[in-house]
């Protein structure tokens, strides 16, 4: 399989789960602003022009992100990445990829594009305030998301919150000791390292 990401971009949190299952696979590093990886042109391989996707064996390509990391977690049932399909557990997983992707995720975005309005970036930061002080007390004294199991979805929301110190966005000390407790996980760290985050 071949990863397409952007070094810190959401396609962290699929780079981390394949470390966390323990899947071979090949990272390709796309350029944002060319929209190239190698000597091709990325459109080619997901015309939605971003990043995650994951071209399977098989040549398909799967995109976004809360399918791939799903799709990841499925193929290595053993690594419990993501409880069984079917259960009231997964159903909770889905909900928290769910919110980490249209309240997170998506709030933190107008925040890097020259293009949003200081009036607009107000707005997210705004949001983003709310929507963290919700995760802050949704996760309680808990490890993970979840309970005490590492998944998809705390290799997501990792990604995400790390961004609020490239924005100015303070994600709170609660989160701050979350966020430095995935980092420290080896497969996280191999991950980081390869993406470049981290220098070897």
């Amino acid at each position: 399989m071949k990863l397409y990401i952007s070094p810190g971009a959401c396609s962290l949190a699929s780079n981390i789960a394949l470390h966390e299952a323990g899947i071979p696979f090949e990272l390709a590093k796309v350029d944002k602003r060319t929209k190239r990886v190698g000597g091709v042109d990325f459109l080619t391989i997901n015309p939605k022009g971003y990043v995650p996707a994951l071209q399977l064996d098989d040549g398909q390509v799967l995109t976004e992100n809360v399918v791939v990391l799903q799709y990841i977690a499925d193929l290595n049932p053993a690594a419990k990445l993501a409880p069984p399909a079917g259960t009231m557990e997964r159903y909770r997983l889905q909900e928290w990829l769910s919110f980490i992707n249209s309240e997170v995720h998506k709030a933190f975005s107008p925040l890097f594009s020259a293009e949003a309005t200081e009036e607009t970036k107000t707005y997210s930061r705004n949001y983003l305030t709310k929507r963290l002080a919700y995760l802050e007390g949704a996760l309680g004294d808990r490890t993970y998301l979840t309970g005490d199991q590492f998944t998809v979805a705390d290799a997501y929301l990792f990604t995400v919150l790390g961004w609020g110190v490239h924005v100015a966005v303070d994600i709170g000390p609660k989160l701050k000791s979350y966020v430095d407790r995935v980092r420290a996980r080896p497969k996280v760290i191999e991950a980081m390292t390869a993406e470049g985050l981290i220098k070897k």
